[in-house]
């Protein structure tokens, strides 16, 4: 093609190629000025890309539509260029690359587009050659006399899909000018889904590096401190034994030198290795950088300032995503950091090993490494935690035939009688058939369950601690110290919410200057935040009260219908079935209150992605544990406390008798509730969605796609690209649903551990798989999302203190108020006459006299047990008929109160001292990573006091070099002739003057 062929016309920064223009731009680039500048490859491909340069750099400029229709290829010379030519796709390694096979894909943008019924844009790609192009015939642009093929019935849905056309082509644009590349692909096995790939350049790369003040590495190296002595010994004996359990990447291997790092710095560029310009900046630092410059390029067509977010938020664009390495399955796949991540860390088979972290943050940024770091952390120190609670069990299996009140509920000989647990329909029943449960009670309610309280209380705090310590090594290593977050940008909903207000008061003719959104423009947005907060709060508590109704009258009803023999399961059967009630209905709540907290965080319109984020935990979290641990601080705290007495009991509507605890105490029925509520929740919640809900998205994706693909052969057989591929994946949602889940299970393990010591066990076995799954997800299910960089957990760890805290005051409350712990002690020191547990049942047991019940209340079969029943006993601390002062509390009572209440005191303030003694005895940061560190800044100073040294005598040098040019100018008229007639250079030689 002749150069005096091709019109050129410069391009404006907005200008609006034609309702067509990205249906019909296949043949146009943008070219250089000096078209001799650009290569010439054979089997590159330059039809339908951007191929640009710096806008400030050199002038950009468009290819005339027109032009190209009039060089005339059709499409069977196309397609023969084509067949003769090798296969494009594997040149750019299926879209990795650009066409030329030399430009990386650093993102990838995705649109839909509606294609005209006569189908004028039948393939997208073109190939360049020697030897000719390829290319299909373009539409006129509108307005010159072409009538469009469109339906009468579609001009709105046109008007809408060129509104997003034009959008796309001024953002694009503007991309182009701010130094990036793009080329576009619509010639794609999914069928109306265009791509765009941006690719980012040299020096776009460093000179965001540079604004980003990201830290490279530098030529320098230097030796890290190694232990010596006996913790060298330690150490190398550790690695031996530790070895199979380590991944085999490289990145894990432990590093005895490291480059020192600097931000990075376009003047200073001779600081940095920069013998590989290819790998110097990763993968996952050229994405972070392509999403800053989109989300800072705006589109202002619309009157108003749009970027990134808003347009895939306005559909403009349909997804925006960096691509994966490449292929992590199937034959003569060539290797690449996802398909060692699937081999090393996203697999089953290897559930034993450690993390490779430092390969997981390469590939997916600090952020998601934390995250997975943290989860590391969190799951080994389950480990002793485990250890302990399995021990504290044992005890109580192995204590129980010797546990002296459990002996004496089980004693038949004792014939205990107790009244009816209901009225009318219960009869009276003996208190050895809940034999079963006090036996049961004492595998948890036993002297070890409150060591083990304060044990996990302890260890709560040491694994806080541990994971700071673990946090200021990773930021070591990955050269995030000294990082700040600096202020993000504006979120585009809310620099649409200021724009709305600026508009209303440019209509009222007032001037005002930078408009922000004020705590009144947010007031209706909090009082909906506060009324739908409370009414949810509200609604749990009216379902666990709901659940309360369903326990009573069915238990009520199982008393009447029950044989004598199923009597004694009753309890049992209620309990069991209402946790599974609660268990349905938390689940679906925990999905209903996570997409009102999103919605209740949207309308407060936060400033920024951080503080939207922060405030969407807050809200979550919040309804998240109300439902959670509604059920179970019920049964806790309030189950068995408001009963009365027989004869004057406390009845809900009239009619239903409030529930009591079982002779053996409420702590076994808490136990099942937890149990249940915790395992239920991690199988079917955490794991079974995990994995069903994905697979059936991408299924359900499949079959869409599969109905639209088109059944042309050529496009059936063709491989996807690498971007299509990605495009099929489900989009990357935020870490937030996978920290919610493990902080809530960290709540199970701590706050009512004193009542189900194999919970830490439970967690282990579920983090095991928790983490491996977790891993499978990022690595094969999803998108690769942006990497962010991050240097803690963020709000998660203040609520991992703040439950830590609470767990001590509640764990001293169970121990107190739900267990027998207190009563026994009280009874063994004050009113044993022998110094044993004898006699302790009985005296936990008052009497009450049948003829006292109220009228309509007393069993209908008072002949049930075959005897007639004078005396019955019921569970409390209260006179006897034959006082003065029957049925009043008792002193016994109040004694007991006061030990609670005292060892309430007393555990909470021991426990707290001993949690902030060992927060304050282990320092947050190691001594050796403090060491490193100031070693880091003392050889950085070096570097650059050599620089300025260097920089010095560069001065000195051409100082003195000026003055003997000065010499030479000064002495050049007495300069003596050689004999050859020649002059004497004083340069050379010295002149005597």
């Amino acid at each position: 093609m002749d150069k005096d062929e091709i019109h050129l016309h410069r391009l404006p920064a907005a200008a609006p190629w034609g309702p067509h223009a990205d249906s019909d731009f296949h043949g146009v680039d943008f070219l250089p000025d000096d078209l001799s500048d650009v290569p010439d490859e054979t089997g590159m491909r330059v039809n339908k890309k951007y191929s640009c340069l710096p806008a400030e750099e050199k002038g950009i400029h468009i290819i005339n539509i027109r032009a190209i229709e009039d060089i005339g290829y059709d499409q069977h010379e196309s397609t023969l260029l084509n067949s003769l030519s090798k296969n494009p796709d594997a040149d750019c390694k299926y879209g990795l690359y650009f066409r030329d096979g030399k430009r990386k894909v650093d993102y990838i943008l995705v649109y839909h587009y509606k294609k005209s019924s006569a189908g004028r844009t039948l393939t997208r790609r073109a190939l360049h050659n020697d030897g000719g192009a390829k290319s299909t015939r373009q539409d006129p642009l509108p307005g010159k006399g072409v009538q469009m093929e469109m339906g009468e019935s579609e001009p709105h849905a046109d008007c809408h899909e060129d509104d997003k056309r034009f959008r796309r082509e001024e953002y694009e644009g503007n991309l182009v000018e701010a130094g990036l590349e793009l080329e576009r692909d619509e010639d794609t096995k999914i069928h109306g889904v265009g791509f765009v790939k941006i690719h980012a350049p040299w020096n776009v790369l460093c000179r965001e590096a540079e604004f980003l003040k990201l830290k490279m590495p530098t030529k320098k190296m230097y030796q890290i401190n190694q232990t010596h002595g006996l913790l060298k010994k330690i150490n190398s004996v550790i690695q031996k034994i530790t070895e199979p359990i380590q991944p085999k990447v490289a990145e894990h291997k432990p590093q005895t030198v490291k480059r020192l790092s600097y931000p990075f710095s376009r003047e200073k560029q001779h600081l940095f290795d920069l013998s590989d310009r290819d790998s110097f900046f990763d993968s996952k630092t050229r994405s972070t950088i392509v999403y800053e410059i989109l989300k800072r390029t705006t589109c202002t067509k619309a009157k108003y300032s749009m970027g990134i977010t808003s347009l895939l938020a306005n559909g403009v664009y349909s997804a925006a995503y960096p691509l994966h390495d490449g292929d992590y399955e199937g034959e003569n796949v060539e290797p690449n950091d996802r398909k060692l991540l699937c081999e090393e860390w996203a697999s089953y088979g290897v559930f034993y090993k450690y993390q490779p972290i430092d390969l997981v943050r390469k590939y997916f940024g600090e952020k998601i490494g934390l995250y997975f770091a943290w989860l590391g952390v969190y799951t080994q120190m389950l480990i002793p935690a485990s250890i302990v609670g399995i021990i504290v069990f044992l005890y109580g299996c192995a204590t129980v035939d010797e546990n002296i009140p459990s002996m004496e509920m089980c004693d038949q000989r004792n014939n205990i009688t107790m009244c009816p647990l209901c009225d009318r329909t219960c009869s009276y029943w003996k208190m050895s058939s809940a034999c079963a449960t006090a036996r049961a009670s004492h595998l948890f309610d036993n002297p070890a369950t409150v060591f083990f309280s304060v044990f996990m209380a302890l260890w709560a705090a040491t694994f806080m601690e541990h994971w700071k310590r673990k946090q200021m090594r990773l930021n070591y290593r990955w050269d995030l110290t000294g990082f700040e977050e600096e202020e993000a940008h504006p979120r585009a909903e809310y620099e649409a919410k200021v724009l709305e207000k600026s508009l209303r008061k440019e209509h009222k003719h007032k001037e005002t200057d930078k408009e922000k959104l004020t705590w009144k423009d947010r007031f209706p947005a909090y009082l909906t935040n506060f009324v739908g907060i409370i009414f949810m709060v509200g609604l749990t508590f009216a379902i666990v009260f709901g659940v309360i109704i369903y326990r009573i009258s069915t238990a009520a009803a199982l008393a009447i219908s029950a044989t004598p023999s199923g009597r004694s399961s009753v309890r049992v059967t209620v309990t069991a079935t209402a946790v599974i009630i609660n268990l349905v209905v938390i689940i679906f709540l925990d999905e209903v209150y996570g997409c009102i907290a999103r919605w209740l965080t949207q309308i407060e319109v936060p400033k920024t992605d951080k503080n939207f984020e922060e405030r969407l935990i807050f809200k979550a979290f919040l309804l998240k544990f109300v439902n959670a641990y509604t059920p179970i601080f019920y049964v806790a705290f309030f189950k068995g406390r408001f009963v009365g007495r027989p004869g004057d009991y406390v009845y809900i509507f009239h009619s239903f008798r409030m529930e009591e605890c079982a002779p053996g105490g409420c702590l076994m029925e808490l136990c099942i509730q937890l149990s249940i509520i915790m395992l239920g929740k991690q199988l079917i919640q955490n794991n079974l969605f995990e994995i069903g809900i994905p697979k059936m998205k991408k299924f359900i994706r499949y079959m869409k796609l599969k109905r639209r693909r088109s059944l042309d052969h050529e496009e059936h057989i063709k491989k996807k690209q690498r971007y299509e591929v990605d495009y099929n994946l489900e989009p990357f949602s935020g870490l937030t649903p996978e920290y919610m889940e493990m902080i809530i299970q960290f709540g199970f393990v701590t706050l009512f551990v004193a009542s189900f010591p194999l919970a830490p066990l439970f967690a282990l076995l579920n983090n095991i798989i928790e983490i491996r799954l977790d891993a499978k997800k990022f690595v094969t299910e999803l998108r690769r999302p942006v990497a962010v960089r991050a240097k803690d957990i963020g709000i998660w760890y203040n609520i991992l203190r703040g439950i830590g805290k609470l767990a001590v005051i509640i764990n001293a409350f169970v121990i107190s108020f739900t267990s027998d712990f207190i009563p026994r002690l009280v009874y063994l020191y004050m009113y044993s006459e022998n110094g044993t547990m004898h006699g302790f049942v009985n005296h936990t047991l008052s009497s009450f006299n049948v003829s006292d019940f109220q009228a309509g209340t007393a069993p209908n079969d008072p002949m049930e047990l075959g005897y007639e029943v004078q005396i019955c006993r019921y569970k409390d601390y209260r006179e006897p008929p034959w006082s003065e002062n029957k049925y009043d509390i008792s002193k016994d009572f109040w004694a007991v109160l006061a030990a609670r209440l005292a060892f309430v005191i007393v555990f909470q303030n021991l426990v707290m001292f001993m949690s902030d003694f060992v927060d304050w005895i282990i320092p947050d940061i190691p001594k050796d990573i403090s060491q490193q560190i100031h070693k880091e800044k003392v050889l950085m100073v070096e570097v650059f006091m050599r620089e300025e040294q260097g920089k010095l005598q560069m001065e000195t040098w051409k100082d003195k070099d000026k003055k003997k040019g000065e010499n030479c100018n000064n002495h050049s008229p007495r300069l003596s002739l050689s004999h050859s007639g020649s002059l004497s250079s004083c340069h050379s030689y010295p002149v005597d003057v």
